[in-house]
């Protein structure tokens, strides 16, 4: 049902393409043309047919109406005292009104009662989905595509959204009158807009409720993606997927995907920010003489590593660019800490050889400083 206020600007012959003194048998006959050419059903997200078919349904609840048609050409050429004595339209009215700058006999309506007309169905945007994903340190470190496996809030596969069952015909929602909003009063001197809900802010209604969703128009559809994981992607990082999410709502945008990244742990590499770490067991004579030693790298050739003598336990040495790959596209570094080990149990010739280094340096006062009054 359309509202009175917007009949004076609005051309409901013209939408159906009759003349304005065509006969009740050829409005019907215009109407069901119109109707089966643009239905959501026949042509689902094709939202140009969409509209129209709303506005050729607005036009015939008016026009078809005997005694609707008869007040809405009463409207549309109303004579008025004053302008001439002849027929005007109302609609030429009031967009005089204000200097011209007016949208119109409903627009002055609106103004006073709280807010414009809202025919179309607007697009809305899908809702944003959450997902996990569990991937080896190797993986993380080089980039991986994945398959994740989605169940997300999507338009109803059975009615494609529309909340009607298959086959049956909408008509223009009672309740909002095909706006999709109702006027709601907060209580104080404002009355605010909010989604009508009788048609769920989709304008039309149904006499028979799709039997899936119940007339909701929606449900959930599980897919399967293919979700690309950066190199360089830290535990517990969550990686935005742009339009991966829920589907939109009459042309909208899809939603997004958000992946919450789950990293196991490596055997012997760890990280550090955007740079790999790696503890390296030395013995007490490669620390106390040198050693060149060769260290691991992730994914590649291993590098030999020169230690100077004399090196202390935990010493950390860098190795540039084995570490994980930056945002910039290179790769930070590799950190290496010394661990020198004691042995549990000395063979004999070993012990009989930390003796005499005991021996050697019994002149060392090592630990004096630890008596020195400051």
């Amino acid at each position: 049902m359309s509202g009175k206020a917007d009949w004076a600007t609005k051309d409901y012959y013209a939408e159906l393409g009759v003349s304005k003194d065509a006969s009740a048998d050829e409005i019907k006959k215009a109407y069901r043309r119109h109707a089966r050419a643009n239905h959501p059903d026949s042509n689902p997200g094709d939202n140009a047919k969409h509209e129209k078919f709303k506005a050729v349904a607005e036009a015939y609840d008016v026009i078809g109406d005997a005694e609707k048609r008869k007040e809405y050409d009463q409207i549309r050429s109303a004579p008025m005292g004053g302008f001439g004595g002849g027929g005007f339209d109302m609609g030429d009215l009031f967009r005089d009104r204000a200097g011209g700058g007016g949208g119109g006999f409903s627009d002055m309506f609106g103004d006073l009662f709280g807010g414009g007309r809202q025919r179309a169905a607007r697009p809305k945007r899908g809702p944003d989905v959450e997902s996990s994903a569990t991937i080896s340190f190797t993986d993380a470190m080089d980039g991986v595509t994945i398959s994740l496996r989605l169940t997300s809030d999507s338009p109803c596969a059975t009615c494609s959204g529309t909340g009607g069952k298959p086959g049956t015909k909408p008509h223009i929602c009672p309740v909002c009158e095909g706006a999709g909003m109702v006027a709601a009063t907060s209580g104080g001197a404002f009355t605010l807009n909010e989604t009508c809900p009788s048609c769920g802010g989709r304008q039309l209604v149904y006499d028979e409720a799709c039997p899936t969703c119940f007339g909701s128009g929606r449900g959930n559809s599980a897919r399967t993606i293919q979700a690309r994981i950066p190199a360089g992607v830290k535990d517990g990082q969550r990686i935005r997927l742009r339009g991966k999410g829920g589907s939109g709502e009459n042309g909208g945008p899809n939603g997004d995907l958000y992946v919450t990244v789950k990293v196991t742990a490596h055997r012997i590499f760890g990280r550090k920010g955007d740079n790999l770490t790696l503890d390296l067991p030395v013995s007490f004579d490669e620390a106390a003489l040198g050693a060149d030693i060769k260290v691991p790298t992730l994914g590649g050739a291993p590098v030999t590593l020169k230690i100077p003598a004399g090196t202390p336990n935990g010493r950390t040495f860098r190795v540039r660019g084995r570490g994980a790959k930056r945002k910039d596209g290179t790769n930070a570094d590799l950190l290496v800490t010394i661990e020198v080990q004691v042995p549990a149990v000395l063979e004999p010739a070993a012990r009989e050889a930390v003796e005499a280094y005991r021996e050697a340096m019994s002149g060392k006062a090592l630990r004096s400083n630890l008596f020195t009054e400051s």
